[in-house]
């Protein structure tokens, strides 16, 4: 996840949901896109340009889960990506994004209607798997953080193992989440996944996490799910939140870090 801030936060309190459980309802993204037109989870693109450009070629084929109103795929194609295909299961949030980039002549770009969680595409056809905050709706009800309930791990990993079979041979997975590494990390290093783990921070104060992994590439010192390990230490003490970003916060009680 540059207007005014007055207006974004009035429109902001129209469309916010009473408990992030609604993040679960697909009725509620629906009433919501049609009422909003535009909104960043966890900072927009120039916050994180910097981490995600050298990763991507001007010929790379990208594909971006839960695009819902994002300008991340017009950012993209401004600095010079086009093969980029969105995908939403709102139908609504698809056909606001499909009008608004004709209108921009950004006609390369394809919007899809389509479950993250069962993607409707070939295997190995995309160098560049891209999510922001999208995978952090399926934490809203996944109980204790350390060990997620069994709905949301096979929710997670059947998402993750969609991204793995999408991905190029040397293909490259980025995560842009509240989730800290500490609880991510297992998940992404089950043993049915072959890429390599990093991870990056960007935010001022409040750190957002990026996590770079790249298929084929995993190392044996990786570690595997389940396992506790030390991380450095980031600052999640920080107030001054983006919008709803506070909604994915976890309690950091449970952090010990």
């Amino acid at each position: 996840m540059g207007t005014d801030q007055n207006p974004k936060s009035a429109q902001n309190e129209n469309v916010a949901p009473a408990t992030a459980l609604a993040y679960l309802d697909p009725k509620y993204w629906d009433e919501r896109f049609s009422k909003e037109e535009h909104y960043e989870w966890f900072k927009d693109y120039s916050h994180f340009r910097h981490l995600i450009l050298p990763l991507l070629k001007p010929d790379s084929s990208v594909l971006e889960l839960g695009s819902g109103n994002s300008k991340l795929s017009e950012e993209l194609y401004n600095d010079g990506i086009t093969d980029i295909t969105c995908i939403d299961l709102s139908a609504v949030a698809v056909e606001k994004m499909q009008r608004r980039l004709r209108l921009k002549g950004m006609k390369e770009i394809k919007v899809l209607e389509a479950d993250m969680l069962d993607m409707p595409f070939g295997n190995e056809c995309f160098d560049v798997v891209v999510e922001k905050g999208t995978m952090d709706v399926l934490f809203v009800d996944g109980g204790d953080p350390w060990n997620p309930q069994p709905s949301t791990r096979a929710k997670v990993t059947a998402v993750l193992e969609g991204v793995h079979r999408v991905l190029k041979k040397d293909g490259i997975f980025v995560s842009i989440t509240f989730g800290q590494p500490h609880f991510r990390r297992p998940l992404f290093n089950a043993p049915e996944f072959t890429w390599s783990f990093e991870c990056s921070t960007f935010g001022d104060g409040f750190h957002y996490f990026l996590y770079t992994l790249c298929k084929g590439r995993r190392l044996p010192s990786d570690k595997g799910e389940g396992e506790r390990f030390d991380e450095p230490s980031v600052c999640l003490l920080q107030d001054e939140l983006e919008g709803e970003d506070y909604m994915f916060r976890t309690d950091v009680d449970e952090l010990n870090c």
